[in-house]
């Protein structure tokens, strides 16, 4: 890796962009949690259920997080700490930012890491990934009130197909990036397959037992359990 790179990459005026980027997005955390706990009485949650709601969504984080930790270390390497901190902090999608990275310097010519990596490199690299990241947020900014008026209409008329629209949308998202990901071969398979069952597993033994707590935890054994099966496919 070209030292200069890595100076501009580390730089001062970085930092301060990186530290002002995250530093709003904690600030919107803060305040959609005390929006969210604000309005809990009104939509009769109890404050139980509130906790219950926020240990629930802190587990479920930690899971994906170690996914994205792994490719986390290897974009420090590449693009230094505030690029990287910044995008994921912004998207969290570390395999997005890594896809947007790798476009960037194949439309500059050059390798990410390899000696033809320059600062214009970088530079075109960090454009992609900011311009690339620009449209789900200029979306949401523009019509989130919009949607949410759309939203409130259908449900008037048929809160049951609200209820399967959002399913099926998750479902969808989901179900194509766990068959994209499943797409790099056998290990990648058994990985996505045995996470898919033991996710199963987990939330009927959860239900039938009336155990909450493994219902918090499903998602992240279930992930680890995807994630060794997949390597001892690997190795063998």
């Amino acid at each position: 890796m070209n030292s200069d790179v890595m100076a501009l990459a580390n730089s001062a005026p970085l930092w301060i962009m990186a530290f002002i980027v995250v530093s709003i997005v904690i600030f919107q955390g803060i305040v959609f949690l005390r929006l969210s706990i604000k309005t809990a009485p009104d939509i009769g949650m109890s404050s139980d259920e509130v906790k219950s709601s926020i240990k629930t969504g802190f587990i479920s984080s930690l899971g994906p997080s170690f996914g994205i930790a792994i490719v986390v270390v290897s974009l420090l390497a590449l693009l230094g700490s505030p690029i990287t901190l910044m995008r994921i902090g912004i998207i969290g999608s570390a395999a997005t930012e890594s896809a947007a990275a790798g476009i960037g310097a194949d439309v500059f010519g050059a390798d990410l890491g390899s000696a033809a990596f320059n600062e214009q490199a970088f530079t075109t690299v960090v454009w992609t990934m900011c311009i690339g990241g620009m449209g789900w947020l200029i979306f949401t900014a523009l019509f989130t009130k919009s949607l949410g008026s759309f939203q409130k209409k259908v449900v008037n008329k048929n809160a049951k197909a609200m209820g399967l629209v959002s399913t099926a949308a998750m479902l969808g998202a989901f179900g194509y990036l766990a068959s994209d990901s499943m797409t790099g071969g056998m290990s990648y398979i058994v990985a996505g397959t045995i996470s898919a069952a033991a996710m199963m597993l987990l939330m009927f033994a959860s239900q039938r037992l009336d155990v909450n707590w493994l219902k918090e935890w499903a998602l992240g054994i279930a992930l680890v359990i995807g994630m060794t099966g997949g390597y001892f496919t690997s190795i063998l």
